[in-house]
Order: structure tokens, then sequence, then C-alpha cells
């Protein structure tokens, strides 16, 4: 008797029958989807090749841009509390108005000096494959600026439009430097520096 109870095994739970597509790593069409989804691992595009960071390391134009970056981002500060000063209070309409002029030169300033910059390390005064969409939100910043401009030299609009046209390239100048400083950040993560522009193109 004990034999035969011995003999009797219990048999063990089976997991549930699983009836979807078996990932792996190898080559195939079941192949787990990579981060973006083409099924092929990609490691990121170093910033710079080194012929291009020796040009950026050797250049004035470096030292230049990252001179004029923060003197922006100070004017932009300024120019902003006194823009809502005015939007708030309706006083202040003059600082204002000369503060975004102030702001805008400095844009062209540093758009100028950073496009030279660019040539030397890229080859190209704009759009460099590196900063192609950094310098694409760019001239929507300018043209802002500019419109702001033209709208002041002109007597075009109100001045609360011509305010609310200054705040709206203000508000694209944040992103454009948000974009540089996150290429700053990728870069450093690379082990390299950034376009010392940082928010320059901004």
């Amino acid at each position: 008797m004990r034999s035969v109870l011995n003999d009797r095994r219990i048999p063990e739970a089976e997991p549930a029958p699983y009836h979807g597509p078996v990932l792996h790593d190898g080559p195939g069409p079941n192949r787990a989807p990579d981060r973006n989804g083409t099924g092929v691992r990609r490691t990121a595009r170093p910033l710079y090749t080194p012929e291009q960071r020796a040009r950026r390391d050797a250049t004035v134009w470096t030292l230049v841009q990252g001179i004029l970056a923060p003197v922006q981002f100070l004017v932009f500060l300024v120019s902003l509390a006194l823009v809502a000063r005015f939007l708030l209070t309706g006083e202040g309409q003059f600082a204002a108005d000369t503060s975004v002029v102030a702001k805008t030169l400095t844009l062209y300033t540093i758009m100028v000096t950073g496009a030279v910059w660019e040539k030397v390390v890229f080859g190209k005064y704009l759009f460099a494959d590196a900063f192609f969409w950094e310098d694409a939100v760019s001239m929507i910043v300018i043209a802002l600026h500019t419109a702001y401009m033209v709208m002041l030299l002109g007597d075009l609009g109100t001045v609360g439009e011509r305010m609310a046209v200054a705040l709206a390239a203000y508000a694209t100048y944040v992103v454009n430097a948000g974009q540089f400083v996150w290429k700053l950040r990728m870069a450093r993560l690379q082990g390299d520096g950034a376009r010392p522009a940082g928010l320059a193109a901004a």
C-alpha cells in the first residue's frame, strides 16, 4: 500500500498559458521595441565631432557667446518686470518700451555673433544639424521682437497690443532658452560642452 501511495504524485499547478507574442532582444518580428519604436538600438549622437570641438575651444566667439547669453537673460528679467508693471498699473510706459528695445538690440547682437560662431564651428551660419530646431525657434523669437519694433517705430496698434507682442516674444524666448539648456545638459551627459550661446539664440 505504501509503495502505491508513493507512486501517486500530486501534480504541480501549471502556470496559465500566455497567448500573446513572445518578445525578445534578437532580430525578428517579435523583437522588444526600443524607446524610438524602430526596433533598432540607437546611441546618442555626439553634439560635436573632435574637429568641431577643437574649433569651438579655439575661437574667441565662444567666449563672446558665453558673456552675451547671461547678459541677455538679465536684460530680459528687468524688461519683463517693467512691462508687467506697466500692464498692471498703467505707469512706466517709457521705461517698458525702452527695456524691450534694449532686449531686442541685445537679441540682434547675440544672433549675429552666434551665427558667426556657428559658421566657425560647424561651417554654416544657421541651421547646423546640431542646433537646427533651436535655430528654427530662434527665427520666431526674432520675428516677434522685430514686430514689436515695427509697431513702436511705426506707431502701429495700441500700446496694449504692442506690449502683448512683447510678451509673446518673451514667452517664445523662454521656450528657446529651454531648448538650449536641455541641449547643454544632454551634451554634458555625453562628457562634452554644448553651444556656449546657451540662451544665446533666444
